[in-house]
């Protein structure tokens, strides 16, 4: 693979760290595409690994199994939401900085501002469908909950591990990525995720309040 010049100029730490993701992410998006078009138990990790032109043994340096190279799309965008929480300014409200620490990993994404084609929104829901996706998804998420956790302690003055706060922003947090996420995928007319979560993160905001009698359902 050519590397350009923007490439070159890279720390040389730098570029193989740069590599290193890219190709993590290049399995990932793989171990998806195959699975969307062959269904998910017709796809080995050999397969996956031809798809990228590595070998088993690189794909086993990133994942332990097909089902973490599927999860580990969502996994690192919440371990990237944890970064950008760090980096918002120390002065902004907790939930402002929360809502726009989820939303930056999806910034210039599909999902951003609409849906994937149908065929593949089909397949994405077979996918988040499977028991064993949903019992690695958790597993290798609490990790990323962790490191979410973490940054709201750092935020607010709390202890991560006596306190109570910080562990419990985290998981509304990622029970509202999870509810808008799947609320996204059963649309229908489609709604774009940006918008469906930024409203699940407003409603936690505001204490969950009742919603109105007449509102539609």
């Amino acid at each position: 693979m050519a590397i350009d010049r923007a490439q070159e100029d890279r720390p040389q730490s730098g570029l193989r760290e740069w590599k290193k993701q890219a190709t993590r992410e290049a399995l990932t998006l793989a171990a998806v595409r195959l699975a969307v078009e062959r269904g998910l138990e017709n796809v080995r990790v050999e397969d996956i690994a031809a798809e990228v032109r590595v070998s088993t043994r690189t794909f086993n340096n990133y994942f332990t199994s097909k089902y973490e190279a599927l999860a580990a799309r969502h996994v690192d965008r919440m371990r990237r939401s944890a970064r950008e929480l760090r980096e918002r300014p120390g002065d902004e409200p907790l939930w402002e900085a929360i809502t726009k620490a989820v939303l930056a990993p999806l910034a210039g994404s599909d999902q951003a501002h609409g849906t994937p084609d149908p065929q593949t929104l089909a397949g994405i829901r077979l996918i988040a469908a499977e028991p064993a996706l949903q019992a690695e998804t958790l597993r290798i998420g609490m990790a990323a909950g962790n490191e979410f956790t973490a940054a709201v302690a750092d935020r607010t003055g709390t202890d991560a591990d006596r306190d109570l706060f910080p562990r419990l922003v985290a998981a509304t947090v990622t029970a509202a990525v999870h509810v808008a996420t799947d609320r996204w995928l059963r649309s229908d007319p489609p709604a774009p995720l940006t918008e469906l979560l930024r409203e699940a993160l407003r409603q936690l905001a505001a204490g969950l309040p009742m919603p109105p009698a007449d509102t539609p359902r």
